[in-house]
């Protein structure tokens, strides 16, 4: 089972959704059965560290996302990840739009995960650390409804 977080550039959402989704899958003994992985829509950051207010805010919650490096979608990653979870609506576009038509990827907002359907993680770029500290609150939300989501798949599965 892979899983793959989308934001839009890299640094922030998807980094961070990555790491406390790794921690989850850790916690509930699956992290052998499970990929994650993340990238942005755009370029801007390819190759880059998270945002180091998302590391800091992550850290505190004993997540270390310092290993991490921003990279962009490719259109290979639609036939790789069983997931591609987009952190808001815009996302979510970019994603459909470059969706091939043989991929069978589940492609949806992250937040669903958590019974939030009509949400978006909110970009907290150019807020200040309390907008980090929100985004690890929803992410921690929707990785619990997610983990619950793959536990039963890898159940069902051969």
């Amino acid at each position: 089972m892979r899983v793959l977080f989308v934001c839009l550039g890299n640094i922030c959402r998807s980094p961070t959704a990555e790491g406390v989704f790794r921690a989850h899958l850790e916690q509930a003994g699956l992290a052998s059965r499970v990929e994650v992985d993340s990238c942005g829509i755009g370029p801007w950051h390819v190759g880059k560290a998270p945002d180091a207010r998302a590391r800091e805010a992550a850290m505190q919650r004993g997540i270390d996302l310092s290993d991490l490096r921003a990279r962009q979608l490719a259109v290979e990653d639609f036939e790789r990840f069983d997931y591609v979870l987009a952190m808001d609506h815009d996302n979510l576009a970019a994603i459909e739009a470059q969706r091939p038509a043989s991929s069978e990827a589940v492609v949806a907002l992250f937040l669903g995960f958590a019974g939030w359907p009509e949400r978006a993680v909110p970009d907290p770029y150019f807020g200040d650390e309390d907008g980090f500290e929100a985004v690890l609150d929803l992410v921690e939300a929707a990785s619990r409804g997610l983990l619950a989501d793959i536990a039963s798949r890898l159940e069902d599965a051969p």
